[in-house]
């Protein structure tokens, strides 16, 4: 069966990861609607061609040999803003919706600024800072399903728990979402104080995927690696960062072994000297699945 769009072959990864790391993609497209997404996934469905969709690429990490499938980059970016409802793109920029949301002086997502992901990425984790999740403002999220057909899911009929959906679980691809804010004077002040903190306390200068690990509750997993005195360790190209130690950088030519070898290595150190086991939050993606 002749797909009725055209895919990219080898197309790099690396460039497509907040991280910089990562191989060719076996195929690769680029989606800007829900329409043509379900195109896409009802052909890969057919076909039985496996494929991942990703967004801005900045809670995931590739395979240095790539993706034996097709990446499908998810473009869909519309925003409608209609008080007290935003109905959002899943490949809108959750970080620039935060902003804007405030600036209107509506309130609910003001911590979603300085996260450098997407909408849909946002859903698909649960996605938090600053004691907020995704999930609290959420109304309903439109889904292409495994077989390409489009679902629209009322917040009930989703499960969230901390930086998890139950999308993770499914084969498919989060295409929109609505959100029910509130007004507030102070949304604006509030989203400021935010993305101040954020870029005060994080690495921004450096490639990451944002935090490598999940905060084992009610622990900082940030405090364990640094009480761990693992801040500035270096397996090849990644290294723990001297800014926050939750995050592991990119500092010139890291690779995914490099990351995951010292993943593994904080891990260990963090087990031996606090006995707190340390899970992955980052997405780590096969080159096959």
């Amino acid at each position: 069966m002749t797909p009725p769009f055209r895919f990219e072959v080898e197309k790099p990864l690396n460039q497509y990861s907040t991280f910089g790391i990562g191989g060719p993609a076996r195929f690769f497209i680029e989606i800007a609607k829900i329409e043509q997404m379900q195109a896409v996934i009802s052909y890969c469905y057919q076909q039985k061609l496996p494929y991942i969709v990703i967004g801005k690429g900045s809670n995931c990490l590739f395979d240095d040999r790539g993706f034996d499938g097709l990446v499908i980059l998810n473009k869909i970016s519309f925003c409608q803003f209609e008080w007290p409802v935003v109905s959002v793109g899943a490949g809108y920029s959750f970080s620039l919706l935060g902003a804007q949301t405030a600036r209107k002086g509506w309130s609910g997502l003001e911590f979603a600024s300085g996260i450098p992901g997407t909408v849909g990425g946002a859903v698909y984790m649960n996605a938090g800072a600053s004691g907020a999740e995704t999930q609290e403002a959420l109304m309903e999220v439109s889904y292409v399903n495994e077989k390409g057909v489009l679902e629209v899911l009322p917040k009930n009929l989703i499960a969230f728990s901390y930086r998890h959906s139950s999308f993770q679980g499914l084969k498919g691809a989060i295409v929109a979402a609505k959100f029910l804010l509130l007004p507030s004077e102070e949304a604006r002040k509030k989203q400021l104080s935010i993305i101040e903190y954020r870029t005060r306390t994080q690495p921004y200068s450096d490639k990451s995927a944002g935090c490598i690990f999940r905060n084992p509750s009610p622990l900082s997993a940030g405090a364990l690696i640094q009480q761990a005195g693992l801040k500035g360790t270096k397996i090849g190209g990644a290294e723990v960062s001297t800014v926050h130690a939750n995050f592991i950088v990119n500092k010139g030519k890291a690779k995914a072994k490099d990351v995951l070898e010292l993943s593994e290595h904080v891990k260990k150190v963090v087990k031996e000297k606090t006995g707190q086991d340390l899970e992955m939050e980052v997405r780590c993606i096969p080159y096959q699945v």
